[in-house]
């Protein structure tokens, strides 16, 4: 598991969240809803839910907690592609949904199952790679 991505993953998802459930607009658009209020009532739980999932990939302890944050985030990546791309209109919006959601579902995916990598801090190669000598060329 790659820890240190899964956390890049679940800030920036945190980030989009935080932005949809303050300006649903933003997912509105693209997706082809509108921008009614009631697309906005309907949209602001998304991005709420979106940022509660992000900042608990962030903020897990390493270990069981993490992986749970991330299968609950890819389910709901998943969950996204499958309802958006059944309900919206226009067959490029439906695609286009689907990949988005199921490229970050493969991201947080491909950070999941990566193999764990040694913690640069403190030790000299990082990420598990042996430290170059200055003399070796």
């Amino acid at each position: 598991m790659d820890s240190t991505a899964l956390r890049v993953i679940g800030a920036a998802t945190c980030a989009y969240g935080v932005a949809v459930a303050v300006r649903p607009r933003w997912l509105a658009r693209p997706s082809g809803l509108g921008g009614d209020a009631r697309v906005d009532a309907a949209l602001r739980p998304v991005g709420l839910r979106d940022a509660v999932s992000g900042a608990a990939m962030v903020l897990a302890p390493e270990g069981p907690a993490l992986r749970t944050a991330a299968l609950v985030r890819i389910a709901a990546d998943v969950g996204d592609a499958v309802v958006l791309g059944r309900t919206l209109e226009g067959v490029w919006r439906r695609r286009g949904a689907v990949a988005v959601s199921l490229a970050w579902g493969a991201l947080s995916t491909g950070a999941l199952v990566a193999p764990h990598r040694v913690s640069s801090r403190g030790r000299g190669g990082g990420a598990g790679r042996p430290v170059a000598s200055p003399a070796a060329g």
